[in-house]
């Protein structure tokens, strides 16, 4: 299977399993289980937009950064910036926090509610230049089932 009949699989997926749930974290959790299941990437997870900073949410994978300020690291330049952030190599991202030594590259889409920035999808690979615009393409639509 290609990597979009892979997204569309779990789009379908996503749209029956979220339809008619309200609650974000539910969303949240189900959604990092059924992207991280369906590619097997190292870290698959949220961040939310809490008190100023980011909080760690659901997740799939191993041990998390559990705090992350405004315009640190890719989760946090991704909120500050308001945009989708494709890393190839983590390494040679200024700033980048390392919670795990496997994390090769990285993606990082906003997820809004109106205008504003509530909380950031976070996908870690093991292997360097694993997302690119298609990844992009299918998280950001992905990411919109949350607000809805």
């Amino acid at each position: 299977m290609t990597k979009e009949e892979t997204y569309q699989l779990a789009a379908k997926q996503l749209q029956s399993l979220l339809e008619g749930e309200n609650d974000p974290i539910a969303k949240m959790a189900n959604m990092a289980a059924v992207i991280h299941e369906a590619f097997h990437f190292w870290w698959t997870g949220f961040y939310r937009v809490k008190d100023g900073e980011l909080i760690l949410g659901p997740f799939q994978g191993p041990l998390a950064c559990m705090h992350i300020a405004k315009g640190r690291g890719v989760c946090g330049t991704a909120w500050a910036e308001d945009r989708t952030l494709v890393v190839p190599d983590v390494e040679e991202f200024p700033g980048h926090i390392a919670c795990s030594a496997m994390s090769k590259s990285e993606i990082v889409v906003p997820i809004h509610e109106g205008e504003e920035v509530v909380a950031v999808l976070d996908i870690d690979s093991e292997h360097l230049a694993t997302f690119d615009a298609v990844d992009q393409q299918y998280l950001e639509q992905l990411v919109r089932l949350i607000a809805e």
